[in-house]
């Protein structure tokens, strides 16, 4: 996909993402902490401050896991996933990751996976 590609998708899932949960347009750290949620399967409950970042973390293995960069290790006593890094991540400037995280995120929403 083309950065142009990219862009025009990652609108049209924020404003699907705003509809369906009748919210803002969400930014990256939303979408990520949604497919944690997601990933997590334990249906939607409050989290603390320290749980949501580490739901955005699993969201972040499970995105660079289609990479190839991650590998599902398991789950903990608590039913949370874990993940171990199988392959160096590159070393993108801030726009790649930017447009990396964006064509990722649109492929998780569009495969369902």
């Amino acid at each position: 996909m083309t950065a142009a590609e990219i862009n025009t998708k990652w609108a049209a899932l924020q404003e699907r993402i705003a509809q369906d949960f009748d919210s803002d347009v969400p930014d990256i750290k939303v979408m990520l902490f949604l497919i944690g949620v997601q990933e997590l399967g334990k249906g939607p409950q409050k989290f603390g401050k320290r749980q949501k970042e580490e739901l955005m973390h699993i969201a972040t293995c499970k995105l660079f896991s289609q990479l190839g960069f991650y590998e599902l290790e398991g789950l903990d006593q608590d039913g949370w996933p874990h993940w171990k890094l199988v392959k160096t991540i590159p070393n993108y400037t801030l726009l790649e990751q930017e447009m990396v995280m964006k064509s990722l995120i649109i492929n998780y929403f569009e495969e369902g996976i």
